[in-house]
Parts: structure tokens; C-alpha cells; sequence
């Protein structure tokens, strides 16, 4: 018998399954001593189920049962489980299953029972050595994706605390960005990114002086060139975050336009990132239908009219005429209204009749 650990391995629990009842209560017996958690199960068709409800880290499995086998159970297991480590028991090594079917079934080893139960418990500190680090990696991860949050939320105040204005634009851009990438049928991973990317598109803003990012009418064409330098400048701020540089193709290329014309690298087409492409359309509609100081915002019809005369323009065709086919669908134009209902008001909306200078 190998030594006791019974504080470090009582957290793991082991499930032990054989048609053979003296069988599961000799490995129980043996590890029990050795300090882990150890169930027992003879029916395999009820294993299934107890594995399904949770509970277990590692299974003992005898590979002949009836009334299925062992490789049945694992084929069952592996439909709902990824993580369970598997150890397939045999009377001996001519009744193994061949290693294809280990390797496909994800099988972590086998054990011939005439070998002596050292060796299965090898085997067994084998798994718990891989289940401690997988552990260790999620909550690495977890932390990661907390300081993740974190930074965005910071971003967030930032961002909002210049500009009342950014702060609901921004979100339904973000909303909007996501529907087109569902749409399109984009990973998920791809739509976290372009929510991401949509809240803050605007980002570099914080760097427009206040005189012109708050200027209450429109703005004259030097006002504007320092507008049109907030996509470069959020494309630095993001590149310093580890987490964020996926999204910073997004942010500084969602003012190019796709004959080329935009800015501020005149990307056309296909050169332009589809984030950047997706968000464009998405910051646009908003943008047309929301009250701004120096005028009030359009309808939703009048703005699927202007977005489908942009097409292969301003905006790439197919996206643009994704976007409009929303509004042929009753549900998903439904949804859309019900996010600009939800806004509490158009931005600008007490400041819109405010008169002065127009575009020089």
C-alpha cells in the first residue's frame, strides 16, 4: 500500500463501476484507506445516470458488463461529460479494447486486473496530478476574465463620464453589431469581440479636446479632423490592454468606408475588417435616427433608405442589405424598436433647436 494522503485526495472523488460487487468493494476498500472519496456502482446503465447528475472526478470501469460494456458507457458519457478521466478495468490485456478506440473515446489508461492495485492507484495519482492543474488553469482563467471585466467596466466610466452622449450610443451599437454578427451566423467567440469592439468604437474620443467633442451645433472642418482622429487614437488605448488587441482592427477601421474613401487608413472592401464593416452599419443607424444638439434624428425608415443608397458606397452591399432585411422581418425589427424604446429619450433631445455656426 502506497502512503496515506487523505487531506489531499479527499477532495476528489472517484466512481467505481463492475458487475462484479466484490470487485467494486475491494477498490473501495483500497482507496478509502489511501484517503479518496470512492462510490460504487454494478448496474453500468445507472453509472450513466449518476455521472450525469455530477459529482465525480475519476471513473473505474470494468470494460466487460452486461448489459452493456465498458465501452458503451464511455461512448454514452463522453455525449454530455468532457472532463470525467476514465480508467478502463480488464480480466486481462487480450480483452482490452485497441488503442483507437482508447485515443477516440478519450480514455486516460487501463489496468488488467491480475496487476496489483498499486498500479491502478498510479494510474489514479496520474488523473489527480492532471485534474489539480486543469483546476489551477480554470481558475487562472476565471481570474483573467474577472480583470478582464474589470477593465472593460473601468473603459466604460471613462468613456461615459466625458460624453452623456457615447454612453447609449455605444451600447446599441454594441447590440446592433451583435444581431448583424449572429446573423451571419459569425462564433461566438467573434460576436464577444464585436460587443466588445461596439462599446467602445468611440473610445479614442476621450482624446478630442471638449470644445469640439461637446460643441452643442456642427463643427467646422478643422473641428472635424480632430473627430477624425479617434479612431487612431482608441486603437492605441486598446492596444496596450493584453485582452483587448483583438478588437483594435475593429475600432480603427470602423470609419473606413468601402469605395475606399474613409478614414483613416482609406482601406476599401474587402481590406476593411469585417468587425469594422458590421460596426460601421451599426453606427450609422444609430447614429441617423438619434437626436443630436444640432439636429433631430430621422426615422427608422428614413435611415434604412440612406443605409441601402450607401450600399457598396459608404457600406459593404451585403452587410447593409443584411441589415435592411431586419426590418422585413416583423420579430426582428420588433427587437430593434424595443432597444431604442428602452433608451429613456434621444440623446440631445432638450438641445436640438439650439441654432449656430454650420460647416464652414
Amino acid at each position: 500500500m502506497r502512503r496515506n494522503r487523505t487531506v489531499a485526495d479527499s477532495q476528489f472523488t472517484i466512481l467505481t463501476v463492475d458487475d462484479d460487487p466484490i470487485m467494486t468493494s475491494t477498490i473501495q476498500a483500497y482507496f478509502q484507506r489511501n484517503g479518496y472519496r470512492v462510490d460504487v456502482e454494478n448496474d453500468p446503465r445507472r453509472a450513466i445516470e449518476r455521472i450525469r447528475k455530477g459529482g465525480y472526478d475519476i471513473l473505474l470501469l470494468d470494460f466487460l458488463m452486461t448489459p452493456i460494456c465498458g465501452d458503451q458507457v464511455v461512448s454514452e458519457i463522453r455525449k454530455f461529460n468532457q472532463e470525467l478521466f476514465i480508467i478502463l478495468l480488464t480480466g486481462h490485456k487480450s480483452m482490452a479494447p485497441p488503442i483507437k478506440s482508447i485515443r477516440e473515446l478519450d480514455i486516460q489508461g487501463y489496468y488488467e486486473k491480475s496487476d496489483r492495485f498499486d498500479q491502478l492507484e498510479l494510474l489514479v495519482e496520474s488523473c489527480v496530478k492532471s485534474i489539480r492543474q486543469m483546476r489551477t488553469i480554470k481558475r487562472y482563467q476565471k481570474e483573467l476574465e474577472e480583470g478582464y471585466m474589470e477593465t472593460i467596466s473601468t473603459l466604460r466610466y471613462i468613456v461615459e463620464a466625458r460624453d452623456v452622449e457615447t454612453r447609449g450610443h455605444s451600447d446599441r451599437v454594441s447590440q446592433l453589431s451583435v444581431r448583424i454578427g449572429t446573423a451571419l451566423g459569425l462564433e461566438e467567440q467573434v460576436l464577444e469581440q464585436l460587443r466588445v469592439a461596439g462599446l467602445f468604437h468611440d473610445i479614442g474620443k476621450i482624446g478630442v479636446p471638449d470644445q469640439v467633442l461637446l460643441k452643442p451645433c456642427r463643427l467646422t472642418e478643422e473641428e472635424y479632423d480632430e473627430i477624425k482622429k479617434h479612431p487612431v487614437t482608441g486603437a492605441r488605448i486598446l492596444e496596450g490592454i493584453t485582452q483587448l488587441r483583438g478588437i483594435v482592427p475593429m475600432v480603427r477601421g470602423h470609419h473606413e468606408r468601402y469605395d475606399g474613401s474613409g478614414y483613416p487608413d482609406g482601406l476599401a472592401g474587402a481590406e476593411i475588417p469585417l468587425g469594422a464593416r458590421i460596426i460601421a452599419v451599426a453606427d450609422a443607424f444609430d447614429a441617423i435616427v438619434s437626436n443630436r444638439q444640432y439636429r433631430r434624428g430621422k426615422s427608422f425608415e428614413e435611415a434604412i433608405e440612406e443605409i441601402g443608397r450607401e450600399q457598396g458606397v459608404q457600406f459593404d452591399p451585403q452587410l447593409a442589405e443584411l441589415f435592411t432585411d431586419f426590418f422585413r422581418d416583423d420579430v426582428k425589427e420588433q427587437e430593434i424598436r424595443k432597444l431604442y424604446s428602452q433608451r429613456g429619450g434621444m440623446e440631445g433631445e432638450q438641445d436640438f433647436n439650439k441654432t449656430c455656426g454650420i460647416l464652414q
